[in-house]
């Protein structure tokens, strides 16, 4: 591994080599960066996921590899759902799968027009990396259908009991919800990571926990 200053941080961070291993946490910058460079190769990705540490950049930019000091997460048991989306959940009009259009899925939320602007930090390269994770069984897909036209999912990595979501999408009102309502409720899961704070998650009743709770409860 080379010591290489990173701009952003102005602090020493550490340039992956070749070998699949990631710095001791207690190099992580203050917004949560561990490291920088490497592959998203199948082996480093699972590697990474399991020791809690994700990636996430944009294109032109070395890979940054993340693992939070304060993690953001959702126990199912203390899932929130509003009286509106109750009533949401009771209607007849979509209909919800699993792993049945995960290129789908990851396409839209890459491409999706929203609020902030058109496009998101999934670059082609994580495109195509998340999908070889999904043949191998690993990266999972939720989606919510109108009809035979898909209106919202999500897409993440399960670890174990704990499902790490990436990122979700909706073209109607309340469909990423669906999605992740369904998941808590339907998954199996004994933790869902949302990774970093999020508003829209938060009203559902994820909260932040130590990067120290996360990583026994990932390991556990």
């Amino acid at each position: 591994m080379i010591l290489k200053s990173h701009k952003k941080t102005a602090i020493i961070l550490i340039w992956l080599s070749e070998k699949i291993d990631f710095p001791s946490y207690d190099n992580a910058t203050n917004d949560g960066v561990l490291a920088l460079g490497g592959d998203l190769s199948e082996k480093r990705l699972i590697h990474a996921y399991k020791n809690g540490i994700f990636p996430w950049f944009s294109d032109g930019e070395p890979i940054v590899w993340y693992c939070p000091a304060e993690r953001m997460v959702l126990y199912p048991e203390e899932l929130k759902v509003s009286k509106s989306m109750r009533q949401v959940l009771k209607k007849t009009t979509y209909s919800i799968t699993e792993n049945t259009a995960f290129k789908e899925v990851i396409f839209n939320c890459k491409n999706v027009e929203r609020k902030e602007g058109l496009g998101t930090w999934i670059t082609n390269d994580m495109e195509q990396a998340y999908f070889k994770l999904h043949t191998m069984g690993i990266a999972k897909s939720i989606e919510v259908w109108q009809g035979d036209e898909l209106v919202g999912g999500l897409y993440g990595v399960e670890v174990g009991t704990v499902f790490c979501g990436e990122s979700m999408f909706s073209k109607i009102s309340n469909a990423s919800k669906l999605a992740f309502i369904h998941l808590v409720r339907k998954g199996g899961y004994k933790l869902i990571d949302c990774q970093v704070h999020n508003a829209h998650l938060e009203s559902l009743g994820a909260r932040e926990i130590s990067r120290n709770q996360f990583l026994q409860l990932l390991k556990s």
